[in-house]
Order: structure tokens, then sequence, then C-alpha cells
């Protein structure tokens, strides 16, 4: 505001001209006294640059200035003067922020007709709920989930992401919306539940505090059928499956579960929800991190984070199950211990595959017990060695993969051939995050968007495939925030 002012002419530069005018006969004459200066400097200095005010420009200069500025700064330059605080009421200025600042591409001329102008989806919508956009995780007990909120033309909406169907993994994520927030009129915004047979209804959003909040429908009764909640849980069987809940019980037992606690717990109660990140890549990451859609045996499919960290790799759930809750690290990959894989002959043997992984897993104890620096690259193990000579000439160059018999699959529709394989380790528990243990397993990466791990100890594979939805707003602002973000979301299911 001071540089404004200044530049308005009601500024210290006008009282310093003043102090000069003020100036008295001593002081002139000391003036006077200095020096005279050289009179070939005198005529090469340039005239003084007349003096230009802001107040001078034209209204038409002045909105386009002003709309280039961000809208959390033009509040305060209203506060300069009255004339500022006229051009600010320009719908202009705040149809441009709107756009730029959050992605508004409608027509915002239309809210002419309804009296709603820019100014106020700016300052009662988008700045007043921009906390809540981005990528959340809801606390609904172990289950976990994704919610994405965004401006989506007028709206704020709340967008839930499902994973696909089991065990179609390959299959795009499923979505619906939970709430939305838009004008209704020029007080403020409207809060509405999305669910219900009688929707959509008045709900209330509350942010609790940083990087949280929470979600409440005020008529929890629309969510109501006569029938009581199993008409309900059938009719959202329907709508979800198009199938009957006696023809897929015995097929999808543990997702109807998972399923039928989100519907009946999430919309009777407040829900709050957890800001969670996408993970920052680096250049030498082994793929592009992100999220990934895998395949849990009976519990069908979870999504799950790929982030590097340094020499690990990790997969976090977000979303989870009664045995391995969400915010729990599901598989760790040491990109260390690389292991080359037999011919596909020997592939085939369970056995084989297990004295390969265990061989490198009495390695990583040895390396362990001796203290090597996690960073330290470890002296190759003479196996290692004799597979690295094995290895295709060309490092893209894949090899023919097949699972071992014995290891059981959700999906018989995985790749044939795979780019390299490491150590890792996988998380398995009892019932309810009962005894649970990191127990040895192989990592698979197939290509850029697939990957799979092999759990020795239940003889089973999971199978990941990238989540392609664009998410907006999720992007972490530094590799720590994202750090603490793994921490935190870990240590509320620890």
């Amino acid at each position: 505001m001071a540089v404004c002012a200044r530049l308005c002419g009601v500024g210290p530069s006008r009282g310093c001209r003043r102090r000069q005018q003020r100036r008295g006969p001593a002081e002139t004459a000391a003036a006077d006294s200095e020096p005279d200066t050289d009179p070939e400097e005198e005529r090469i200095e340039a005239p003084p640059a007349p003096r230009c005010s802001l107040l001078e420009l034209p209204p038409e200069l002045l909105v386009e200035i002003f709309a280039s500025l961000p809208g959390t700064d033009l509040p305060s330059l209203a506060q300069v003067c009255t004339k500022f605080r006229r051009i600010l009421h320009t719908d202009t200025i705040w149809r441009r922020r709107c756009r730029e600042e959050y992605g508004v591409c409608e027509n915002l001329r239309k809210l002419e007709i309804t009296g709603v102008s820019c100014r106020d989806v700016y300052a009662k919508l988008l700045h007043r709920y921009r906390h809540i956009l981005g990528l959340w995780q809801p606390d609904i007990g172990p289950y976990g989930g994704l919610l994405n909120v965004v401006v989506d033309g007028l709206f704020i909406i709340g967008w839930m992401y499902l994973p696909p169907h089991d065990p179609h993994v390959d299959d795009p994520m499923r979505f619906k919306p939970l709430f939305r927030i838009h004008l209704m009129e020029r007080k403020s915004a409207t809060v509405e539940c999305m669910y219900g047979h009688k929707g959509p209804h008045n709900g209330h959003i509350q942010i609790v505090k940083k990087d949280e909040f929470s979600t409440k429908c005020n008529q929890t009764d629309h969510h109501r059928m006569s029938g009581g909640r199993q008409e309900e849980f059938r009719t959202w069987l329907r709508e979800e499956w198009g199938r009957t809940l006696e023809d897929i019980f015995h097929e999808h037992m543990q997702e109807l579960i998972l399923m039928k606690f989100i519907y009946t717990s999430q919309y009777d109660n407040c829900l709050t929800y957890r800001r969670i990140y996408l993970p920052p890549s680096r250049p030498d990451d082994l793929i592009q991190p992100g999220l990934f859609k895998g395949t849990y045996g009976s519990h069908g499919l979870e999504v799950v984070m790929l982030s590097f960290h340094g020499r690990l790799a990790r997969g976090t759930k977000i979303t989870g199950d009664p045995n391995i809750p969400a915010g729990q690290q599901t598989v760790e990959i040491d990109l260390r211990h690389r292991i080359q894989l037999p011919d596909v002959e020997n592939l085939r043997s369970f056995n084989e595959l297990s004295r390969l992984v265990l061989e490198v897993r009495e390695q990583v104890r040895l390396e362990q017990q001796e203290g090597q620096h996690e960073d330290k690259e470890p002296a190759a193990h003479p196996a290692q060695e004799a597979a690295a000579a094995q290895q295709p000439a060309q490092s893209g160059q894949g090899q023919p993969f097949v699972l071992p018999v014995g290891v059981s699959s959700r999906s018989e529709d995985y790749p044939r051939t795979c780019r390299m394989c490491f150590y890792g380790t996988g998380l398995i528990a009892g019932h309810g995050f009962t005894s649970p243990e990191r127990t040895p397993g192989l990592f698979i990466l197939f290509d850029e968007d697939r990957f799979g791990f092999i759990w020795l100890e239940l003889k089973s594979f999971s199978l990941y495939s990238r989540v392609q939805a664009a998410f907006r707003n999720a992007d972490a602002p530094s590799p720590q925030a994202f750090d603490d973000m793994l921490r935190n979301i870990q240590a509320l299911t620890s």
C-alpha cells in the first residue's frame, strides 16, 4: 500500500518535496556553498523523468493492471483510495482471477442473470473453500479411500474414487460425487450432499484444522428407504453392479463387506478427511511414481501409492482392509539388490524362485550386521554376478516371465515379459492388524505402468496397474512435506 500511495502522489515522496520547500535561509546558503559540479557533467546529465501517478491513468488501463495481480492482494489495494475501490468492483478483474487462479472456464457472464458477480464467486466460493481443494484420504476405519476436491465449472465438487471391480486391475477407476458447493444466491455458498434417493440435499463442511476437514449430511433421513438398510444395500448393489446380492456374494464377499461398511457409515455420521499428496518424482526414479491399483486376494482391488526414497521404493496403502489398514507400508523394494530370474522352465519352480530370493535376504541380513550405510552400494553376491552375465545386452530389453507353479493370482492376465526384478519385503498381518511382520518377496517391473509382487510366505501374486486419472491440486509443496504426510498417515493406523 505504501508503494501505491507514493505512486498516487500521497506518500512520503510528496512530503520530501515539501520539506525541501520549507528550508530556511541558512539551509539554503549551506546548499549554495557546496562545490559546483563540472559544467561538462551538467550538460550530459539526463533530465529527470516526469513523475506519473497511477491516479492519472485511464480506468481501462487500471483494470488491466489490477486484473494481473493476485486476488488476495486486491482487498488491500481497495483501501488506497476511493477510485481504486470503485475500479475493483469491475467484474472483468475478478473473472480473470477466477480463470487464472482456479481454472474456471465457464462463461461467467451468465451469472449476471442470477445477480451473482464474479467477485462473489471468487470471494464467497473459490477463495473461501480453497483450503479443501486437492487430494484427501477419508477416515473410514481401516479402509481409507481417495477423494479429489476440484473446481468443476461453477461448482466445487468432491469426487470419491473407487478401484475397478475385482480382478480387472487395468480398468479405469470408478468415481462418484459426494458433495458439491456452489452459489445459489449472493449471501453465501451452499453445501449439498450428493448421495441419497431424494438428493441432492443440505450438507455442511467444516475446516477442522490445516490439512483436515469434515463433511456432514444434515438430512440423513434422505438416505433411508422404507425397507431399511437391507433394501438400501440391495438398491446400491443393483445400481453399482447391475446384479443381485445372491449372484455375487460368494465371488466378491470381502469387497461387499467393505463397500457395505462405507455405504452405511459414510453418510450417517460426520466424516473426516486428511490431505495426501502425490509423490514427487526425480530423474533417477525407476519409473514415474504415483497411484496404482493392486490385487489383494479376497480383499479385492486396493489403491497403493508408489514413491521412491533414495535406494528404496515404498508402496503405501491409500485404501486398506481389516488385515493391513490404509496408511500402512505394504511393500518395500530394495533397489540395491537386483535379482536376475532364471529361464522360463526353471522359473516355473517355486522352490527355485524361493532359493534366489532367500539368498538375497541373507545377503541383506549380513550387510545390516556389518553396518553398511544405506546409500552405499553393497558387494555383489556370487550368484548375482553370475546372473548379471546373463542379462540382456540392451537395458530396455524384456525377459520372459511366468508365475511359478503353486503361486495364486487373482488375474491370469499379467504381462509375460518383464524389465527387471528386485528383492523386497511385504507386510502381512492377521485380522485387525494383529502380529504384523515383513516377509521376503520379489518385485517385478513389467513396464512404466505395471508392476507385480510375489509374496513368498503367502505364495500369492499381486498385480498393480497405474491409476491414469489426473488429480488436480495434489502435488506436494516440497519433498519434506510429502515425507511428513507419509509419516502422519502411517502413525494414524499404527
